[in-house]
């Protein structure tokens, strides 16, 4: 949300994409401006294709694409479900690729792709195997696909968050009931000792997506404190 309030200000019309209803509406009255939600799941092709459809209808073109979606959950390794195997893959790894193939025509030359990596795809992570797994793909997607983008013009990047003070994050801390003690753990595993803000990753989305990045693709950046770095 943080992104799609940056772009806004900075005189982009965005359109965001998400599974619930209610928590669209919200962020379309936290992002203010000129902001157009679409409800859909992006492991569902046909919500893609009902996604694409309603943007190349009402803005014909996608100068930035922000693959943001992502999903995950704690299971060691022996304890992994294949419905919670499933669950990650198909949002993290299956709805980023097929959400970029299904709109890269509505994109030209000086087109920013940003996808969303993760420090686990770097690290190892005790019972978060799946979900680190899945932004490895996501990695090597950015390197695969600036190959296959060459001389288009268009560019592909990762943008890697750290611990951030996000209500996805904090909610679902609070729901293991040791929400202070991970916190603080996240903490001591950053350089700076401290949880990022939204704003600064945002940031770092509006650099990936202007001509100031205009010689990256296939590159990795992190936002992370130094965690992913130490």
């Amino acid at each position: 949300m943080a992104s799609a309030r940056r772009f806004v200000a900075e005189g982009a019309q965005v359109v965001i994409t998400g599974r619930r209803q209610q928590e669209l509406d919200e962020a379309v009255e936290i992002i203010g401006g000129d902001v157009l939600a679409i409800q859909g799941d992006i492991s569902n092709l046909s919500d893609l294709d009902r996604l694409f459809d309603t943007v190349k209808a009402t803005h014909g073109r996608i100068d930035v694409l922000f693959a943001n979606a992502g999903l995950g959950a704690l299971a060691p390794l022996g304890t992994i479900s294949e419905e919670s195997f499933d669950k990650v893959f198909d949002v993290n790894v299956k709805g980023t690729l097929f959400t970029v193939q299904k709109f890269l025509p509505l994109m030209k030359a000086g087109g920013s792709i940003i996808l969303t990596g993760s420090t686990t795809g770097t690290k190892g992570s005790a019972a978060f195997s799946v979900y680190s797994a899945s932004k490895a793909a996501v990695r090597n997607f950015a390197r695969s696909w600036a190959v296959d983008l060459k001389g288009t013009g268009i560019r592909v990047n990762v943008l890697v968050p750290g611990p951030t003070v996000t209500p996805g994050l904090m909610n679902s801390l609070g729901k293991t009931g040791m929400k202070d003690a991970l916190v603080d753990g996240m903490i001591a595993d950053t350089a700076l000792g401290r949880m990022g803000d939204p704003s600064e990753t945002a940031a770092v989305a509006l650099f990936l997506a202007s001509d100031d990045s205009s010689f990256m693709t296939g590159s990795e950046v992190f936002v992370d404190g130094g965690q992913a770095q130490i």
